[in-house]
């Protein structure tokens, strides 16, 4: 290793754990939870100037956010059920979400599904509320991938490159490496990439005025372009590691990336443009003000002149 690398590389955190009192602050739990505040604050900004309501985006976020949890840690268990049901291990680590261990595929289609359960229940059109959400997505996925560095995980090959990762010594042994190996520091490529693409996600949409969900199809056309190099530079143990000579993670990215292309070309020719509506017909704001801005009830009658109303004093037919 060069002295340059020893200088310049990136330390590990010695404990992703801080205690106060008797109550746990864990690194990785604390970049989860900013990312999620992340992209609610983000969302809500972008779902208001869409024509949307404040507040919007927290009630979707109320479902969607405890599904992508649970999605996120089907997947890592279903593609690493090794690390918890194979010999000598654990099925009960499986439940310990805070050590580590959320497939991002997982969370976003659970996610996504908490998403549309949200978006129903409030009368709101699904493709217009996520593409306003796709871009604070990617910047949740920045703030998360940190808290693979507190967990020393998920680094890839072994690097000389200045900027490599240092992990502790048991870290490096464990995953088959000498003790002061440094290596790759795929939670930062990551994290640098989501953030860059959320800049382009944001420039594009203003741009070109994204519509029927051609922003999210960016987004993940975005983000597998990254996630596929950034899978070949990792060397954690998959179960489902070798699909066809390819990690199962590269498989889904080119998938994807594919979805989203044909999605976006598909979207752009059928339905140019963006959409003057976000709400589902007789719901939102304007059904809920009435037709004329009231609350609700029936229209006044308009004021009008009549007939009656013309004629000569004399000539009124009585009320009575």
């Amino acid at each position: 290793m060069s002295v340059l690398t020893t200088v310049l590389s990136i330390p590990s955190p010695d404990s992703g754990v801080w205690y106060v009192g008797p109550f746990p602050l864990r690194g990785y739990a604390l970049a989860i939870i900013a990312g999620i505040v992340a992209a609610i604050w983000i969302g809500e900004r972008r779902w208001v100037a869409r024509g949307g309501q404040p507040g919007d985006i927290q009630d979707i976020a109320i479902w969607a956010v405890p599904f992508g949890l649970v999605g996120g840690r089907l997947y890592h268990v279903i593609t690493d059920h090794d690390l918890y049901f194979g010999a000598g291990q654990h099925p009960i680590d499986a439940l310990y979400v805070w050590r580590g261990g959320l497939g991002i595929w997982g969370s976003i289609a659970l996610g996504a599904v908490g998403a549309i359960i949200g978006a129903r229940r409030k009368g709101i059109r699904l493709l217009p509320v996520l593409d306003a959400m796709a871009p604070g997505v990617l910047v949740a996925q920045a703030f998360g991938r940190w808290g693979n560095w507190f967990n020393q995980e998920l680094f890839g090959k072994p690097t000389d490159l200045p900027w490599g990762l240092s992990v502790s010594d048991r870290t490096a042994v464990n995953a088959g490496y000498p003790p002061g190996t440094t290596f790759h520091p795929t939670f930062l490529y990551e994290s640098l990439w989501c953030l860059a693409a959320f800049g382009i996600l944001v420039w594009a949409d203003r741009r070109f005025r994204l519509g029927h969900g051609r922003v999210v199809a960016l987004y993940i056309m975005l983000y597998t372009i990254a996630r596929g190099w950034i899978e070949m530079l990792r060397i954690d143990n998959v179960e489902l590691n070798d699909v066809w000579g390819l990690r199962l993670n590269v498989w889904t990215s080119i998938v994807l990336f594919v979805a989203g292309l044909v999605w976006f070309v598909v979207s752009a020719r059928r339905w140019p443009g963006r959409e003057e509506q976000v709400y589902v017909d007789g719901r939102g704001p304007a059904a809920e003000d009435g037709p004329d801005g009231g609350t609700g009830g029936e229209s006044p009658e308009p004021d009008v002149p009549s007939e009656e109303a013309d004629a000569p004093p004399g000539t009124r037919p009585s009320t009575e």
